[in-house]
């Protein structure tokens, strides 16, 4: 049930950077809440999550040759989680 909840971690410059502050971006399923995020995070990484904070991302219309073409980017429901101090999550091994 976890897997269907946290879809894949978001690994870029600005949430490698996260990492830093304790905090990890991921992509979720649409429908749930951060309460859910939390228990899953738990169970699958073993650290304590102080908070979750999520953003809907909207889907984007997408560009061919520098027009706008019939093709959109789907949107998807972000995740960023801050993990107790002194705790970490390998992202890169999952």
């Amino acid at each position: 049930m976890e897997n269907f909840i946290i879809k894949r971690p978001i690994i870029t410059e600005k949430t490698t950077e996260f990492g830093r502050h304790n905090k990890y971006a991921f992509v979720v399923h649409k429908d749930v809440s951060s309460a859910e995020i939390k228990k899953a995070l738990k169970k699958i990484y073993g650290v304590d999550v102080l908070k979750v904070n999520i953003l809907n991302i909207p889907p984007k219309l997408g560009y061919f040759k520098g027009k706008p073409s019939a093709l959109r980017k789907q949107g998807y429901k972000k995740a960023i989680a801050t993990i107790k101090e002194g705790q970490s999550i390998d992202v890169i091994a999952h």
